[in-house]
């Protein structure tokens, strides 16, 4: 058997949506670009492309059906730039590719982008897992160029999901997308409900019949009956106290003084206003200093508080809500300030792809991250590390980390330059020298290096700057990658 390379079949999925050939509609929409690779157990390729046989056949179709329909392809694996449509998400006769992909007994799938429409989202990837599919994502930067060589076709996606004008049959992510029996229109906060109507510009007045229909479509209400009721996420995002019925909901903020003593503050209203409240108190409570070192004057606190705005979102959007015994969590100390949100990342993203910025985009609740996305208040698809990797060195302050502390995925962002020093350990303080020190702050703030890059950066020999980097790694602070001319050191 030869084996390929998933990065190099991920590359050609992207060479062959480039060939997709557009439907023809007399209605101007937008059809997907979709490449999709087949990799037989005997190493063997096979490649297709939306439309390749006939218009608006999908890659899948045309590669599982039309070309491998008498082939056995027990163990093979798929890769697709866009995720395979999901069970029941077609019209009968028709079969979704998800299942096609599931019946083919394909063994492991890589996917590139998830489905635009958030009331599909993450579907037809949970219907090939829960059938024991191993499903892997695209590298960030190929999800980017699939993003980008699709953009009519994603924007008219979602804002055909906004103007649909039936509910689609759905598999369930979450117990939360279902109605709350006991649950009414009138738990829903005005203020939150208008809040986001104004941000997303929505024409609809809140007390009409379309505009619920708009929030039923959107996975917030539930029609029962004739009438209409908030569903869990309906009332996680816009319920006057959540908490009354979803115990796990809300954000618990504490602050350590350096005097010991500590303060508390629960938000456990509307959560879509939680970011914004949580930042005015944070205003209140920090000292915000003035940097006078440049022309202008600049609050140095501001650029923190884009990345505690962006932590909190990412919390209240990604966290396991079926982690019923703990709550989001805001720690702030004099050094750092710590982000816990309850739940691993959502399978396939691991903790070391958080951990380096390199997980791609994958929203664990899709109802969630479309509502603070219109808000703007989250990126568009992804878990914003990107805009928190740059903003942080932007501000000059050290890399953000990721850890695991269970049952909390824990980000760390640090207050300032000096705080990677602070943070560390008395003992590995007093074994660097003042030298190391700038060096490592210096280290912090780009994630990694190598002996070139920190020797050039700090004005050390070769050899001066190998013995700290070394020295980093002898303290577990760093760990070495890579071997001669490519190596190179990540922190820890």
């Amino acid at each position: 058997m030869k084996k390929r390379n998933p990065r190099e079949m991920m590359e050609l999925a992207i060479e062959e949506m480039r060939k997709s050939v557009q439907e023809p509609r007399a209605d101007g929409k937008a059809t997907p670009k979709v490449g999709a690779v087949l990799v037989k157990p005997d190493g063997n390729i096979e490649t297709a492309h939306r439309g390749e046989l006939r218009h608006g056949d999908h890659a899948e179709y045309t590669l599982l059906e039309r070309k491998n329909r008498n082939t056995k392809l027990d163990g093979s694996t798929l890769f697709a730039t866009l995720e395979p449509c999901a069970k029941e998400s077609r019209r009968y006769p028709k079969l979704p590719c998800a299942e096609r992909i599931v019946l083919a007994r394909i063994k492991d799938v890589w996917i590139g982008i998830e489905d635009p429409d958030p009331t599909v989202d993450r579907k037809g990837i949970k219907y090939m897992q829960d059938a024991g599919i191993k499903v892997h994502m695209f590298d960030r930067d190929l999800q980017d160029t699939i993003r980008d060589e699709n953009k009519l076709f994603l924007a008219q996606a979602l804002e055909r999901a906004a103007d649909a004008e039936e509910l689609p049959k759905q598999q369930t992510l979450s117990t939360l997308e279902e109605k709350l029996e006991m649950s009414r229109l009138e738990d829903l906060s005005d203020e939150a409900v208008e809040a986001y109507r104004s941000i997303a510009k929505i024409p609809e007045d809140p007390k009409t019949t379309a505009f619920k229909l708009r929030f039923a479509l959107q996975g917030l209400l539930k029609e029962d009956d004739g009438s209409f009721k908030p569903t869990g996420f309906g009332l996680v995002l816009f319920g006057k106290n959540p908490r009354r019925s979803m115990p796990q909901t809300g954000l618990l903020a504490t602050l350590h003084y350096v005097d010991g003593t500590e303060e508390t503050r629960d938000f456990d209203g509307p959560q879509v206003l939680v970011p914004e409240q949580a930042l005015n108190w944070l205003r209140e409570k920090l000292p915000n200093p003035i940097d006078r070192t440049r022309a202008r004057r600049r609050e140095v606190n501001e650029s923190l508080f884009e990345l505690v705005r962006e932590g909190i979102v990412n919390a209240l959007v990604h966290r396991d809500y079926d982690v019923q015994g703990a709550k989001c969590q805001l720690v702030v100390t004099a050094d750092k300030i710590e982000i816990h949100s309850p739940g691993r990342p959502v399978d396939p993203i691991t903790l070391e792809q958080m951990q380096s910025f390199s997980a791609p985009m994958l929203s664990r609740n899709p109802v969630l991250h479309y509502v603070f996305a219109q808000m703007e208040l989250a990126e568009e698809r992804g878990l914003g590390l990107k805009s928190m990797q740059t903003g942080a060195e932007k501000a000059g302050l050290p890399r953000p980390k990721y850890t695991w502390k269970a049952p909390y995925l824990v980000l760390t962002l640090y207050r300032t330059a000096e705080s990677a020093n602070s943070t560390l350990s008395e003992d590995v303080q007093k074994q660097m020298s003042s030298a190391e020190g700038n060096g490592w702050r210096w280290l912090t703030q780009r994630g990694g290096t190598t002996a070139l890059e920190y020797a050039k950066a700090m004005k050390l020999s070769d050899r001066a700057a190998r013995l700290h980097l070394t020295k980093f790694v002898r303290l577990g602070l760093a760990r070495k990658v890579g071997s001669a001319r490519s190596t190179a050191y990540k922190v820890v």
